[in-house]
């Protein structure tokens, strides 16, 4: 009951973000970078195992921007110069300039190395073909339509070669789905292009919106689990829940994401028994609000550790 899981990106270390700063200097080469992108991915592997989360994540360890990882390893982009996206965050835009493909796998190396050091499932992770159309210039497509249902048949490709690598849950993020909900039926076409024929379990996770100008629309998404931010909102997601039923798996994040504060036991615990009011218990994986990249290396792990120590808790009081 209730199994623990992350919604993706993890802090980098400090060796690892000063690596970086390094090899865009020319002062490092790709395969040092890369070998110690792989000393963080284990670390962080290693940490979850130990703190016995169920279902892992490598941390993104080898990515930047979400979107702008993907637009680099597909021909079709070129990359523009840097752009706020929130706060005093910014990221390179990709810029659409010809027709989007793909020639090889872009994350299932990284994914089998992961799993390679653990018993328990990595996710495959991949930000969907709304977020990277939404966060894109395009100087190519004749519509947003056209542009986006492209890439879901690249990311498609994707998916599939990650299930195909031994995918267990094949995660695709969508968080500017929440933005327009003028757009959500275009969001749900690209979704079933992305998802269509996977065995794996599929998820999405959208954060920070109007969700009620998506739900329970957003339910029609073909995946089966939606992960969603419900600790930074304080839980007022469960309001629409009560109004519509929520009919698909939860990823309930328990954690806020952009406070520096770390949780207390009680508090997660609060938090899943009231959503356990709203949805089936059966149905909730407990994880952050959202990536934890934002986070120091120590909040991070903090509370992470919160996390499953007081779900691991909970689980007893519910069996009793």
């Amino acid at each position: 009951m209730f199994p623990t899981t992350s919604v993706g990106s993890f802090p980098k270390p400090g060796y690892l973000a000063k690596a970086r700063s390094q090899y865009s200097e020319n002062q490092i080469s790709r395969k040092d970078l890369e070998e110690l992108e792989k000393r963080a991915t284990q670390e962080w592997i290693r940490f979850q195992d130990e703190i016995g989360i169920d279902v892992l994540v490598d941390g993104e360890m080898y990515r930047g921007d979400m979107v702008t990882y993907f637009a680099e390893h597909f021909s079709g982009f070129q990359i523009s110069g840097l752009v706020r996206s929130y706060g005093n965050r910014y990221y390179r835009k990709p810029i659409a300039v010809g027709e989007i493909e793909r020639a090889n796998p872009v994350t299932v190396e990284w994914f089998k190395y992961a799993q390679s050091l653990t018993q328990k499932p990595v996710k495959g992770m991949l930000t969907g073909p709304y977020t990277i159309m939404d966060w894109s210039f395009d100087e190519f497509y004749s519509s947003r339509r056209d542009f986006c249902l492209r890439l879901a048949h690249v990311i498609h490709e994707e998916a599939r070669d990650l299930e195909e690598a031994g995918a267990q849950y094949v995660q695709i993020d969508e968080p500017a789905v929440s933005v327009r909900p003028d757009e959500i039926d275009l969001a749900i076409e690209a979704m079933g292009i992305v998802t269509d024929g996977l065995k794996a379990k599929t998820l999405t996770h959208i954060c920070y919106g109007d969700f009620a100008g998506i739900y329970p629309k957003m339910l029609e998404l073909p995946v089966d689990q939606i992960d969603l931010e419900l600790s930074n909102s304080e839980f007022g997601l469960l309001g629409l829940f009560k109004t519509s039923p929520f009919t698909k798996e939860i990823g309930l994040g328990v954690v806020d994401v952009h406070n520096h504060r770390i949780e207390t036991k009680d508090e997660v615990k609060s938090r899943i028994r009231k959503a356990a009011t709203v949805i089936k218990a059966d149905k909730i994986y407990v994880s952050p609000d959202c990536g934890l990249k934002t986070r120091t290396v120590e909040e991070a792990k903090g509370k992470l550790k919160v996390m499953v120590e007081a779900t691991k808790e909970l689980r007893e009081e519910f069996a009793s």
